[in-house]
């Protein structure tokens, strides 16, 4: 993966980066890949019961995005919020893949599925690698403006788990190991190239 130098020379204004992951479209075991279906009644309502604690935040954002999928429009539009579309925050591109099931697609091609989730490199479903997926969202968040407050951002748990593993240049292999719950919220602080993870104290 390919991370960007920081000369000891430059200086750059440090931007912090919110990431909330979309309510959820179907239950866990029915996930299916680049999903594009809207919100379920179980993700309006998971919605409404997480407002109190995320309105503030998206409130707070001086700069505001979401994913171009519809439950990241959906969740973000729930709340209030008024963001700007990213096209590079799309989900992976699975290809052939998409719309099924892991179950699915694992009981038609298991070899493919064992050379997908072994090679980052590797596209059996003949869509993106996941190397060039965390890349893509890498690239994404090493171009984010600097500004005073906070950028806030609604996307996919797939883009959030990618943003998490370019962010702290782990091994690519770790997205498998990121779980990434719907309407959880995770912040990046740094600059392009240097981000750390930052952890929120509780509520009282």
């Amino acid at each position: 993966m390919t991370r960007v130098a920081l000369g000891s020379t430059i200086t750059a204004m440090t931007v912090r980066v919110s990431l909330v992951a979309a309510a959820r479209s179907s239950a866990l075991l029915a996930e299916r890949f680049d999903d594009d279906r809207p919100l379920d009644h179980a993700g309006w309502h998971e919605v409404q019961l997480a407002a109190h604690a995320l309105v503030p935040l998206l409130a707070a954002a001086e700069l505001r995005y979401c994913s171009p999928t519809p439950r990241s429009r959906a969740t973000g539009e729930a709340l209030g919020y008024a963001a700007l579309v990213q096209p590079a925050l799309r989900d992976c591109d699975m290809g052939r893949w998409r719309g099924c099931t892991l179950a699915d697609v694992t009981a038609c091609e298991p070899a493919a599925v064992d050379a997908w989730l072994a090679d980052p490199r590797s596209a059996p479903h003949g869509g993106e690698p996941l190397l060039a997926f965390i890349s893509r969202i890498g690239g994404w968040l090493d171009t984010r403006p600097a500004c005073d407050g906070a950028i806030v951002t609604v996307a996919e748990p797939a883009v959030v788990r990618a943003a998490l593993v370019y962010a702290l240049g782990a091994p690519p292999s770790t997205y498998w190991n990121v779980d990434v719950r719907p309407l959880s919220t995770v912040t990046l602080t740094g600059v392009p190239g240097r981000w750390s993870l930052r952890l929120e104290a509780g509520a009282r």
